[in-house]
């Protein structure tokens, strides 16, 4: 049976073209939201950091987490899953994922004129119209982010992506879903063998991928008929070694016949191909006013392969903590603005579990005892030891596992 799958632009009135499709056909609907769960719970990843994965800000960390990467092999996981019963209308960001080969599925983009979604916006969000527009602009932005990540595609909304561009505001619904119906029972679109073999293919390479973010890679991953490909698009140090290490862990995978390495049109840039050590701190935030000091810290700590994002000064921090999670904060005392133990203070009633390592060089023992009443792991003194502040934050992330270990806050 043909599966369909829905892209749309927000405030398009696809909501109500969707379900008026679901109604008609008794297909099963699967929203972005239904396929992010299931993610969730094959990964052990919270569901807001799945969603995440579908916005075009990406956290400052990802570089040394793949937090992003990893999210989008375990939602692969799951559609594919999925894409194995009958039909589906799969709904939003997910229907990208869905291979070209798996040619049973009807790939449709609803989108409308900018007057029309600002009026949907307005009414249906209760938005002021100024505000209406920087809502759309901000989906958009991350659809055309999403879009490109996996394609390299500017527009989203460009017919080559889609066996039907249809607008929602000129037409009625009705006509809508007629048209998508009608699509529906082109026979380009129906199942054949080799589709569905497509689907089981899907399957197996987001077993694969996901075998492998487990392990701390990030490669592309493609399968055919048990054949799997994995394609290198970051400089490597030694290939040889990681090409072997890679196809262990393939061939492991229940289903794989043979595994090569290929490497992509990236594999020449600056980057380094760095394997993620899951018990390394990858997320310590540095807040200095001292550019300098505080720029020459996070290359040493990078050198010893603790991944860190930098602040200079408090409010650039608590605004920075708001967006994204940091898990340690290396946090110095004065600086201009907002000082060291108000940042502390806050980050303390509203992010606790950020272990605070205060590191200041005109600190006194009576701020020391006050950074520690107000819960900071540590408290060191400038010039420190890169390998006593190493071990230390070390420790906090030693403590920090261990509290998610044990489900605790």
């Amino acid at each position: 049976m043909t599966a369909v799958s829905i892209f749309s632009g927000i405030c398009c009135g696809e909501k109500s073209i969707v379900t008026r499709l679901v109604s008609d056909t008794g297909y099963k609907l699967m929203n972005d939201s239904d396929i992010v769960s299931e993610a969730s719970t094959l990964s052990g990843i919270p569901p807001q950091k799945v969603k995440r994965a579908f916005s075009a800000k990406t956290s400052v960390f990802n570089k040394f987490t793949h937090e992003r990467e990893r999210s989008i092999a375990y939602v692969k996981l799951a559609l594919a899953q999925i894409l194995s019963e009958e039909n589906l209308v799969i709904r939003g960001f997910i229907s990208h994922l869905i291979p070209k080969e798996i040619t049973h599925v009807l790939r449709v983009c609803l989108i409308a004129d900018m007057a029309f979604r600002i009026q949907t916006a307005i009414h249906g969000h209760n938005l002021s119209a100024s505000d209406a527009v920087r809502f759309i602009r901000k989906g958009d932005e991350d659809a055309a982010a999403w879009v490109h990540g996996l394609m390299e595609v500017n527009d989203p909304w460009d017919p080559v992506l889609y066996d039907m561009l249809l607008p929602t505001d000129k037409p009625g619904q009705t006509q809508v879903v007629e048209r998508i119906r009608e699509g529906m029972k082109n026979e380009a679109v129906k199942a054949t063998a080799r589709s569905k073999r497509a689907v089981e293919d899907f399957l197996l390479s987001a077993q694969v991928e996901v075998r492998l973010v487990k392990e701390g890679h990030n490669v592309g991953v493609e399968a055919k008929n048990g054949d799997i490909t994995l394609t290198i698009n970051k400089h490597v140090l030694m290939l040889n070694r990681l090409e072997e290490e890679l196809i262990h862990i393939v061939s492991q995978v229940p289903g794989v016949k043979s595994a090569k390495v290929d490497v992509g049109k990236g594999f020449h840039q600056a980057d380094i191909y760095r394997k993620h050590d899951f018990e390394t701190p990858s997320k310590v935030l540095l807040v200095d006013d001292e550019r300098e000091f505080v720029e020459t810290l996070s290359e040493r700590l990078l050198m010893r392969d603790m991944g860190s994002a930098v602040a200079y000064d408090g409010e650039s921090a608590l605004e920075l903590i708001e967006m994204d999670e940091p898990e340690v904060m290396i946090l110095d005392l004065r600086m201009p603005g907002i000082d060291g133990i108000e940042v502390l203070k806050r980050v303390k009633q509203t992010n606790p579990e950020i272990e605070v390592i205060i590191l200041t060089g005109h600190g006194s023992e009576a701020d020391r005892e006050t950074c520690m009443k107000l819960g900071a792991f540590a408290y060191l003194q400038k010039p420190v030891d890169i390998d006593n502040l190493s071990r230390t934050i070390k420790k906090a992330n030693e403590k920090i596992r261990q509290r998610k270990a044990s489900g605790e806050r």
